[in-house]
């Protein structure tokens, strides 16, 4: 080149978005591994993924320990080294036991100057660890990683046709953020969707447990078909949905991903705190209200036991109480109905505290606060639903569901603060001793 004169230099520099920093932060603190792969130079992929947060500032890779050392690369010991940069020419050498190895031991990775068949290696060997992998990609050269992903996510502005095809996800803004914040609204949905369940599951012990103890202990019947027909389809379906509305725990995006094969949306310590646990509680609060009423008649439970067959008995129009009065059918039956309301209504106000402490899986109710007021409105609906049906003139004929005495209302009330301070503590312990005896066996 000749006659020519150096008028000056330009550069030009594609910046990340601000709000990555902030989006690759939230992913380490969730327990995700963001992991670079491009074609660009080294050099240039490094700076970048330290200026986004990939690699972190007190991380160091062999080139930084060798030239901090004064020494050769070759003489870089691995425990001084916690983030690699990985060239293209370097990944083809290595076998895929080389790679395994790689991937386990550097938390923060980018890999340069990378080939199509390149990324999908990259996300063979993720898999091969047992991870769950999420690819993105704009062009051609990305489709074949985007199909191999668990799932692919292409750009919707700067994204060609191909990599739309062969993507699960097609992201509208192109903003790393976004996926960021799907991941978080994905961990709500699926908390939500637990407590919802924990809510629902809890109620059936109160519910199967009296006809259980009908068979085996041949007592009048404490609580009716239609009576549960209540719970299920008026008193609990309002307080259920309410949870899906729930919003998300102050710690959602500090926890470990979930294990997809032992961490299932029901699992056992699930099962184990809504029937082993908090349904107990509720039970015994049913059977309380049931004795009380009974006993408050006449009816003493030792009483009760094996008296089914005279009690049941149409023709039987002398049954003896505790105190010697004759009771006919007829009074006999509007007392047992009498009793089914009261069951009813004392599983309508455990489930107050249920709902209350499925709000959360570890924070308090005093952290997470009681701001939903779908969920506050369906404690109010339950309780109205629990009266109108007791109180309702020509119900007690229709249903069978007989007026209460006010008092009659109180017996299941310590019952309902004890489950909200038992839960309350067990959280507590959660929160105090991570990963304790009670986190494995009761964080579900």
């Amino acid at each position: 080149l000749e006659n020519l004169t150096f008028v000056g230099l330009m550069a030009m520099i594609d910046p990340p978005r601000p709000s990555v920093p902030e989006a690759v932060g939230k992913c380490k603190s969730a327990g995700i591994k963001v992991i670079m792969v491009t074609g660009d130079h080294p050099i240039t992929a490094a700076a970048i993924a330290r200026t986004v947060g990939i690699i972190s500032k007190e991380s160091k890779t062999v080139d930084d320990v060798a030239k901090e050392k004064g020494i050769p690369i070759e003489h870089v010991q691995d425990k001084d080294v916690n983030a690699a940069v990985v060239h293209g020419s370097k990944l083809k050498e290595m076998e895929a036991d080389d790679l395994d190895v790689l991937l386990q031991n550097h938390d923060e990775i980018v890999f340069a100057r990378t080939s199509p068949q390149q990324k999908l290696i990259i996300v063979e060997a993720f898999q091969r660890a047992g991870q769950i992998v999420a690819v993105t990609g704009d062009g051609v050269n990305d489709s074949p990683a985007l199909k191999k992903a668990d799932i692919g996510i292409a750009m919707g502005i700067a994204g060609s046709d191909v990599s739309k095809e062969a993507a699960d996800m097609i992201l509208l803004d192109d903003n790393f953020a976004s996926i960021v914040t799907g991941v978080e609204e994905g961990r709500l949905i699926f908390d939500n969707l637990k407590k919802s369940i924990a809510y629902t599951l809890t109620s059936n012990i109160p519910e199967i447990s009296p006809f259980l103890f009908f068979i085996m202990l041949s007592i009048p019947l404490p609580l009716g078909t239609v009576t549960i027909l209540f719970i299920d389809l008026g008193t609990d379906l309002w307080p259920a949905i309410s949870l899906a509305y729930e919003k998300a725990e102050s710690d959602i995006m500090n926890r470990l991903p979930r294990d997809p094969i032992k961490d299932r949306l029901v699992n056992e310590r699930l099962i184990s705190v809504s029937y082993g646990q908090i349904g107990m509680i509720q039970a015994t609060a049913g059977f309380f209200t049931y004795f009380v009423i009974m006993a408050e008649n006449g009816f003493r439970p030792s009483l009760l036991i094996g008296l089914r067959a005279q009690w049941d008995d149409m023709y039987n129009q002398t049954v003896e109480d505790s105190y010697g009065q004759q009771w006919s059918y007829a009074d006999r039956k509007t007392l047992e109905y009498t009793c089914h309301s009261a069951f009813f209504v004392s599983i309508v106000i455990v489930q107050w505290a249920d709902v209350i402490i499925c709000k959360t899986r570890k924070l308090s109710v005093f952290q997470q606060g009681m701001n939903n007021w779908v969920l506050n409105t369906g404690i109010i609906f339950e309780t109205c639903l629990a009266a109108f049906m007791c109180y309702t003139p020509g119900l007690d004929k229709a249903l069978r569901v007989f007026p209460l005495r006010f008092w009659w209302w109180l017996p299941a009330l310590p019952f309902s603060a004890l489950i909200w301070v038992y839960d309350e503590c067990r959280r507590y312990i959660l929160r105090k001793y991570p990963g304790g005896w009670v986190e494995r066996e009761t964080y579900y």
